[in-house]
């Protein structure tokens, strides 16, 4: 593997308003759960974390909304905050991830400065009826399509410790392999009280296989450990990258703290990592 190692910032933009049902998100009003609530974080704000992120050597940065999908005032919003980070931050790549999309909306979202789509399929075909009832996989599916189809390059992985089987975590690897995306964002369940889900972690060793295993099923494509690192691997997340990572989130996740960014600044200097400084890097 690669010694260089891509960092990525997330903005959650617009918190903890969504409708849906899925089981392992804090963002659902369905379950009430202790977190920030706002419609829209003001484009100022947005901007300054977007120059945090490029000064703590990300070179991906993702807009984040809470909800299905994109509607017309989401859209609107997201274009808004894209040229403005654009406008006021040099290269950086532009993640948005809005939910369902159609190819005409991602088309507008790339014509305002939108690099790269993330859209996580979250798990298998099969297990994903257990964890979410308002919307179906195959409309993930479809959306990640929609993204090829307008010419962004995509983001797609999901989440292990749901409750699926090895069948269901190999089936979605499987179906991740098929869309060819650019990244594939790993997450580990992060348990809430608020949350429906059985409050458990997964042993660090299974978590290392499974990064083992999403190695040697998708090849070369970068492979980004993000939620739920701190909680499942502690001061030895370090092991990630000789498991077959080169890429991490930094900073705060959606509702979760993340790590102090200097901290894997110095972890990563202290294992031989450089930090890749463009897209590009091999």
């Amino acid at each position: 593997m690669s010694k260089k190692v891509f960092l990525c910032a997330i903005s959650n933009i617009s918190s903890g308003h969504c409708l849906e049902d899925c089981k392992f998100c804090t963002q659902s009003v369905k379950y009430g759960a202790k977190i920030e609530r706002f419609y829209h974080k003001p484009i100022e704000t947005i901007v300054e974390e977007a120059k945090q992120a490029k000064a703590r050597q990300a070179i991906g940065f993702c807009l984040v909304t809470a909800g299905k999908g994109i509607d017309d005032k989401t859209l609107r919003f997201v274009c808004e905050a894209a040229e403005a980070v654009k406008k006021e931050v040099e290269d950086l790549n532009l993640i948005a991830c809005n939910g369902t999309a159609s190819v005409e909306q991602l088309r507008i979202l790339k014509d305002h400065g939108v690099d790269s789509y993330n859209h996580n399929l979250e798990t298998s075909e099969r297990f994903y009826p257990q964890i979410c009832t308002t919307h179906d996989w195959r409309e993930r599916y479809e959306t990640c399509e929609n993204v090829k189809k307008a010419e962004l390059k995509l983001c797609t992985g999901g989440i292990f410790g749901l409750g699926e089987t090895m069948e269901d975590r190999i089936a979605m690897l499987e179906a991740v392999q098929t869309l060819d995306p650019e990244s594939v964002p790993i997450n580990f369940y992060h348990p809430n009280e608020a949350l429906p889900l059985e409050g458990k972690t997964l042993p660090i060793e299974e978590a290392l296989e499974m990064i083992r295993m999403a190695r040697q099923m998708l090849g070369k494509r970068r492979i980004m450990i993000a939620g739920g690192r701190e909680i499942t691997f502690g001061d030895e997340d370090y092991k990630i990258f000789e498991a077959g990572a080169n890429a991490i989130v930094i900073g705060n996740y959606l509702t979760t703290q993340g790590k102090d960014p200097m901290r894997d600044h110095t972890m990563l200097e202290k294992y031989g990592y450089e930090i890749a400084t463009s897209c590009h890097d091999q």
